[in-house]
């Protein structure tokens, strides 16, 4: 899927830290150019094309400023969307795959930065052992044919 962001003109100093809301699934940073970056939740289709949607594009903004109304004023710059593994129940897919010895760690979307020291520990344990971790036994790629999906989005901050 396409995780899009834009970036505004710049403007003088007024955001030290990232701002963001997962009510309403957007974040706000400024650059040390002064430019804010801007992003949110990624387009609704999977797609390999790294332009985002108008949608989404729109939602962004509008989220923007229902935080920040003043921002009302600036010019957008540029917009890009880079692709990013989300699997269909939001969650990764992690453990052992039928083929001896491959195993995967992957479908992470947008919230693996915040679980790789847990899904380091525990794909480490799944190796060693060859077989999963207690915490990971349900994020396997059974569950695409068990019906046993998991829904993170809560996990997430958004179901994408």
């Amino acid at each position: 899927m396409a995780l899009q962001a834009m970036v505004s003109e710049p403007i003088k100093p007024c955001l030290d830290t990232v701002v963001l809301s997962a009510a309403i699934h957007m974040y706000v940073s400024q650059s040390d150019r002064g430019e804010l970056v801007i992003g949110g939740g990624a387009d609704a289709y999977n797609s390999y094309a790294q332009r985002g949607g108008l949608p989404v594009l729109q939602d962004n903004l509008s989220a923007l400023l229902e935080l920040f109304p003043a921002f009302s004023r600036l010019r957008l710059m540029r917009q890009w969307a880079g692709i990013v593994d989300i699997s269909p129940d939001t969650t990764p897919i992690m453990g052992k795959t039928p083929i001896d010895g491959l195993y995967i760690n992957c479908g992470w979307g947008t919230g693996g930065y915040k679980a790789i020291p847990a899904g380091g520990d525990t794909m480490a344990y799944t190796v060693a052992n060859d077989e999963p971790h207690p915490l990971i036994r349900t994020f396997g790629l059974e569950r695409f044919t068990s019906g046993a999906l998991i829904d993170e989005g809560a996990a997430a901050g958004v179901a994408h």
